[in-house]
């Protein structure tokens, strides 16, 4: 499958039905290059994607698109639209059965309930043992985007529900893997934050006490980004492998010269 890579990169404004939307060119590597532009973009699921959506999205030149909801997460906002000539590939990140009277009490809890599970630190926690474990028993799903990626499948859209967590771990281990500087890696993921980009709380009570500033104090941990979480995520690569190369080579599988036509795929020329 043979595509072009477009010229001038689409802007966030150009879409109204996908969130948190943005392609990751430009951020630099730690030998002094920069991702290109058009090569890598990252966003929330593209299930409400609207016609004019699908057209700015079509203009991309897209090879493939990484989904990395499960069926849980399809079921509550639906199946990506289709896109001519693109490659969709579904790799779930996390388990549907996981947590799902959590998310329960996180849709339709009381305030009371939701204090119970998420006051304090306990949002928190979650978030950061959540990141833990994609980096430690993922390692099969990040190697295949990544062998994907140096095969045939950029240019690339990954996603997930928001476009923060999983697609935010598979974003920056791309990134790493070409050599992306840790703080330009942390500093795209913190975008997710902005108020245009942030997924939309999803509660059965929209009503003022359902969506009370307490309540949305509570939630924060769940639907923010935090560098505390991206932090844990890198820790963990350093006390399970030590290092960020052996991260790639024996925990992922990376073959040096897999790890070069990555560069070739998705950095701009020496």
């Amino acid at each position: 499958m043979t595509q072009q890579v477009p010229q001038v990169p689409p802007t966030e404004s150009e879409l109204t039905g996908v969130r948190n939307f943005r392609d990751v060119g430009g951020l630099p590597t730690t030998d002094g290059r920069r991702v290109a532009f058009g090569r890598l973009y990252r966003s929330g699921h593209l299930a409400h994607a609207t016609e004019q959506d699908t057209a700015v999205l079509g203009r991309l030149g897209l090879h493939t698109v990484f989904d990395f909801r499960n069926d849980a997460d399809r079921k509550l906002d639906g199946h990506d639209v289709e896109l001519a000539g693109v490659r969709n590939v579904s790799i779930p990140l996390s388990d549907p059965a996981d947590g799902a009277e959590f998310w329960r009490l996180v849709r339709d809890g009381d305030i009371a309930q939701l204090r119970s599970i998420l006051s304090g630190s306990k949002g928190t926690d979650r978030m950061i043992t959540s990141y833990r474990s994609i980096i430690r028993d993922r390692t099969a799903e990040h190697s295949r985007v990544l062998h994907a990626l140096a095969e045939d499948s950029v240019p690339a859209l990954m996603h997930c529900a928001a476009g923060k967590d999983r697609a935010g771990l598979s974003i920056a281990v791309s990134l790493l893997a070409v050599g992306v500087e840790r703080e330009a890696i942390e500093a795209d993921y913190l975008k997710s934050n902005d108020a245009h980009r942030r997924y939309r709380v999803r509660r059965s009570d929209t009503s003022e006490t359902g969506m009370s500033p307490e309540v949305l104090e509570l939630l924060n941990p769940l639907f923010g980004a935090h560098a505390a979480y991206l932090a844990a995520a890198f820790s963990t690569i350093e006390e399970i492998w030590g290092t960020t190369d052996r991260y790639l080579t024996e925990g992922l599988g990376l073959a040096p010269e897999t790890r070069e036509r990555l560069r070739e795929r998705l950095l701009d020329e020496a």
